[in-house]
């Protein structure tokens, strides 16, 4: 799941580090794909201070949401239908249709928590914005080796740009997911091409996603 479908999970969470940690990991990995940490390794340190031990919770939660919603019949399903339209869409491209497809259902259910005002984005910023430096350089140093300047360059960008927000418009996913997809290929998108996948995610969240609502439920009910 993406951003806003992690911290659809901890909305209601009072504390601002619990929902840093449910994004956490993401944000790792936006900085560093080969980064993998196991915060639970070091619990005895984390812990024994209550912000980052929410940020431990957070995390926790992250995994278990991840796991409930990747390994489920909805996320299958979906994955194995949309790739079969999206085909013709980038089968010109060395883009792989199943990673698309991947990306494009997480992508769609964060614009459609946003649409529908499942979450508020806004105020998931303004959560990040209070938690402190040092508390975050802390959890870090404690979990493994991170370029903590790369890290922040990155996370203060993420911040200042706000861009989740514009996941509310369906035509800026297709900018996003292109951009995902050139960290793995080298290719150029055209007007066309954004045009086309726009298309395809309108007609997909037309079609087969009205029901979104119930994978949220599925997992809530999961969780331990």
């Amino acid at each position: 799941m993406n951003f806003l479908a992690h911290y659809y999970f901890e909305r209601y969470a009072p504390e601002s580090e619990r929902i840093l940690g449910a994004i956490l990991p993401d944000l790792l990995k936006n900085v560093d794909k080969r980064y993998g940490f196991h915060p639970q390794q070091f619990e005895e340190s984390l812990f024994a201070h209550p912000k980052t031990m929410w940020i431990s919770e957070g995390w926790y939660r992250h995994v278990e949401v991840d796991k409930i919603f990747h390994s489920s019949i909805y996320f299958l399903d979906h994955c194995h239908v949309f790739r079969k339209m999206l085909v013709p869409v980038v089968e010109h491209l060395p883009i792989r249709a199943s990673f698309l497809a991947h990306i494009a259902i997480e992508l769609l259910l964060d614009h459609l928590l946003i649409e529908n005002e499942q979450v508020n984005p806004v105020r998931l910023y303004e959560h990040l914005e209070q938690v402190n430096r040092p508390i975050i350089e802390r959890y870090l140093n404690t979990i493994g080796e991170i370029d903590l300047e790369r890290f922040f360059s990155f996370y203060e960008g993420f911040l200042r740009s706000r861009y989740i927000l514009e996941y509310k418009d369906v035509s800026n996913l297709s900018y996003a997911l292109f951009n995902i997809c050139k960290r793995l290929w080298n290719f150029e998108a055209t007007d066309r091409d954004l045009v086309n996948l726009t298309q395809c995610l309108v007609d997909y969240k037309d079609a087969y996603l009205t029901n979104y609502i119930d994978i949220f439920h599925e997992i809530q009910r999961k969780i331990v």
